[in-house]
């Protein structure tokens, strides 16, 4: 798991799809997802390590781009 599309694949195989048209929002609530898949004990803790890292950095990324930090 290297992206957010792989991110996207692991919700989308248990149902979830996001769009919302802000990018940073869907990265929120993507975050907010997966948190409750591993805390449901769906999502092992390796897989939700990896896309909370991942998620947290392309939100910081897209933080950047617009100058919010």
């Amino acid at each position: 798991m290297n992206s957010v599309y792989d991110v996207q694949q692991i919700l989308k195989s248990f149902g979830t799809f996001i769009y919302t048209g802000d990018r940073i929002a869907d990265m929120e609530l993507m975050l907010n997802e997966i948190k409750e898949l591993y805390n449901a004990g769906i999502l092992d803790a390796e897989k939700y390590k990896l896309s909370v890292l991942i998620l947290r950095h392309e939100m910081n990324r897209l933080q950047v781009e617009k100058g919010e930090k």
